[in-house]
């Protein structure tokens, strides 16, 4: 038995190196779209698209690094669809804050998260909030993507009646973006590897013959990172308007990694008797790590990626799995000029995409009982209607307890959700 297979437990999971690396690979395929999409959101905010590219590809391999070696653990990381939008369009847009105070407060939520791994007091936070919020934030984060991605794309417009109107969707952006989308739901439904990066690509493509994209070339030396390398700014987040966004971060950072490991560890027979995640806490370090890294770094939040499933089908139990990522995460940065060229309308389609598929949640709410189901539907409408995934996340915890408080059923309301409501409402009182 080799010191690699020793370490990674690979024989001892039924698995092998060979079978580890093309899981890998695999993996890498179906989430290599976040290097083409993240900086292009992050640009929106003001901040360089070379080193937005870096810090995607460095943050991503940091974390799949230190899954990959400490945890042990099958799962990629890599900047989180939703969170890289809130970060943009309601932190730095919306609210009007800096790039550098909004990565402050990525910063501040991600040693937070830190915290709550050390400490172990993960569980009771996380079980304290309500099952019908954690769906209603998903599904509203996947409406907040697909309203960014129509906005972007030119499908949804601005009218001075109606707020919105239909756009000219029979001109070139608005149309290739929803062929790109078509294109990738196709490829998934049909489980090709890599259908969300095939669909940009295709659409770059066919951008650049009809003249809509110029050339820039595929490979050169990584852009320099100075630009957003330790700019964020810890002092400006420690504002009482910032409270909500570091909740934002924090709660769909915690909700995206507890679901992608519960998803990724039964999907590979990893899980427990007891149905408890194995090395746990080291997993939930390596994610909050990240976070931190990819703050000083210049990206928003580092996440786990439910994306890690598809390495799982195709084998991989280790850690070794996420190693190769994270090489491949690396060997990325040097083609910067191709996710340069990358248009706005391309990665419209692959947004969402995203988007349908965090819609899913709702299924699991209970529309039957009106305190469940109307806090749900708070969060989940007001996020895209708010431009804003912490308004959303705020007024459906308000809204939570005030439904129970009214029907008689506070002693369905926890201490955590006692504690974040107050706080919220005197964050709205006081702004």
């Amino acid at each position: 038995m080799s010191a690699l297979d020793k370490y990674f437990g690979i024989s001892e999971n039924g698995s092998s190196i060979k079978t580890e690396v093309v899981a890998g690979i695999t993996t890498f395929l179906t989430m290599t779209y976040i290097i083409f999409v993240n900086p292009m959101i992050l640009s929106d905010a003001g901040m360089d698209h070379g080193a937005v590219f870096v810090a995607t590809c460095l943050a991503s391999a940091i974390g799949c690094f230190i899954m990959g070696l400490y945890a042990r653990l099958p799962l990629a990381l890599a900047p989180g669809m939703g969170l890289n939008a809130f970060f943009t369009y309601g932190v730095v847009i919306g609210m009007g804050h800096t790039w550098q105070i909004a990565l402050g407060a990525v910063f501040l939520s991600g040693c937070i998260f830190v915290l709550l791994s050390l400490f172990k007091i993960r569980e009771w936070v996380i079980d304290s909030i309500p099952h019908s919020l954690k769906q209603g934030i998903v599904a509203g984060i996947g409406a907040f993507l697909g309203f960014i991605a129509l906005k972007n794309s030119g499908i949804v417009v601005a009218n001075e009646a109606t707020f919105v109107s239909l756009g000219e969707i029979t001109t070139f952006g608005p149309a290739m973006a929803i062929l790109g989308f078509i294109v990738i739901i196709g490829l998934s439904y049909h489980k090709v590897p890599g259908a969300v990066t095939i669909g940009i690509l295709l659409t770059t493509i066919l951008g650049l013959i009809f003249g809509e994209v110029s050339y820039g070339g595929l490979l050169s030396m990584p852009p320099p990172i100075a630009p957003t390398l330790l700019q964020l700014d810890i002092a400006g987040a420690f504002d009482i308007g910032m409270i909500s966004v570091i909740f934002a971060f924090l709660f769909v950072d915690l909700f995206d990694t507890s679901g992608t490991l519960i998803a990724v560890t039964k999907k590979a027979g990893l899980m427990k008797e007891d149905e408890k995640v194995p090395n746990l806490g080291k997993a939930l370090l390596a994610d909050s790590s990240a976070t931190v890294a990819g703050a000083l770094l210049g990206t928003s939040s580092t996440t786990s990626y439910v994306e890690s499933t598809a390495g799982v089908a195709a084998g991989g139990r280790t850690g070794l799995m996420a190693v190769v990522v994270g090489v491949l995460f690396l060997l990325s940065l040097f083609f910067a000029p191709l996710a340069g060229m990358i248009p706005a309308y391309a990665t419209a389609g692959a947004i969402f995409y995203v988007a349908v598929l965090m819609l899913y949640t709702l299924i699991d709410v209970d529309w039957d009982d009106l305190t469940e189901a109307a806090p749900a539907a708070v969060t989940l409408i007001l996020m895209p209607l708010t431009f804003s995934i912490a308004n959303g996340i705020a007024l459906g915890f308000i809204t939570y307890t005030a439904v129970k408080l009214i029907t008689g059923k506070m002693s369905q309301i926890s201490v955590p959700v006692w504690i974040i409501t107050i706080i919220l409402l005197m964050k709205f009182i006081l702004e």
